[in-house]
């Protein structure tokens, strides 16, 4: 397939990994990239130096096109751009932030940059900032999520409406049919987490990835709206926290009962009743541990079956 996403990033597939914390480190970015997605790691559990081992074993694995993604609120951000135009990152996902911060600092290095966003309203704002493309992520997407709770089904084909830049559908996408879905509401790509949260390279705990295969509909909630909404497994900390917001838990109380890593000590610690679980709704649709390739070749063909199933009805 070539579209504006596959020649954007120089990728076979339109498939593109998240950048998920704890989760997307140099194994699985290399495995997604190498089996013709694009691979993504995730700086947003990395302190500098860390995040540039990985990105330099990220080069070593593979020679194929992969990215990393850099949530803007970051404490260490510069540090981590300096070392992206350093090592000749060709790619960045920027999230959580106002894209003009860094926008034209990457584009002066002849970097493609793609924003994630949740509404139209920024959507248009990565647009101005000049932007290659953008993450249309829904409501259904694991980790930090819009405050407005907009499904995928809606955002997509509001923001592919909007923008003149391609869109890349996420939340809730985790097969070929979705993909396919995707791509009839305005889509040109589709970024996909929670299936290669389970996969045998992601680097989350695998107490984590039982959890997640064993989740079932309704499992997950968002949580933490006055704070940074994040979509997370029910478990004894995401209940603490239902009964805190409740009770009219301000930003500051939340805060202080998040701590400090937390996600850190579920996702790659395997506490799965203090921890914070970061996982999207589609949960309750993944039931294997496989390795990326796999996933991949999976979602592709039964892209391309269900396409060709289409044309006969």
């Amino acid at each position: 397939m070539q579209n504006r996403i596959t020649q954007l990033f120089g990728i076979p597939y339109p498939i593109i990994q998240a950048g998920m914390v704890w989760c997307s480190g140099w194994r699985l970015a290399a495995a997604v990239s190498n089996a013709g997605g694009l691979g993504i790691i995730g700086a947003g559990s990395m302190y500098p130096e860390v995040f540039r081992t990985h990105v330099q074993k990220c080069k070593a694995h593979t020679n194929k096109p992969f990215a990393v993604n850099v949530p803007l609120l970051y404490a260490d951000i510069k540090e981590i751009f300096d070392i992206i135009v350093e090592e000749q990152v060709k790619i960045v996902f920027t999230s959580a932030g106002n894209p003009a911060t860094w926008t034209s600092f990457l584009k002066q290095h002849g970097i493609t940059v793609v924003h994630v966003i949740a509404n139209t309203k920024f959507a248009l704002k990565a647009q101005s900032a000049g932007v290659d493309a953008v993450v249309a992520e829904g409501f259904e997407a694991g980790g930090h999520n819009g405050r407005e709770e907009t499904t995928t089904f809606c955002l997509v084909p509001m923001i592919a409406e909007a923008l003149r830049i391609p869109v890349i559908a996420a939340g809730g996408i985790a097969s070929g049919k979705a993909m396919l879905a995707s791509f009839a509401l305005g889509a040109e790509g589709v970024q996909i987490g929670s299936a290669f949260a389970v996969a045998e390279e992601s680097s989350a705990h695998p107490a984590f990835k039982k959890r997640i295969i064993e989740a079932a509909e309704g499992d997950t909630a968002l949580r933490m709206k006055k704070l940074l909404p994040v979509r997370l497994l029910k478990n004894t900390f995401a209940e603490a926290v239902a009964t805190a917001e409740a009770e009219g838990a301000s930003a500051e109380q939340l805060q202080q009962m998040l701590g400090r890593a937390r996600a850190k000590a579920g996702m790659f610690e395997g506490d799965l009743e203090a921890g914070e679980l970061e996982i999207g709704q589609v949960a309750a649709m993944i039931r294997e541990i496989k390795p990326a390739a796999q996933i991949i070749q999976q979602i592709w063909t039964e892209f391309l079956t269900e396409k060709e199933r289409l044309k006969s009805i």
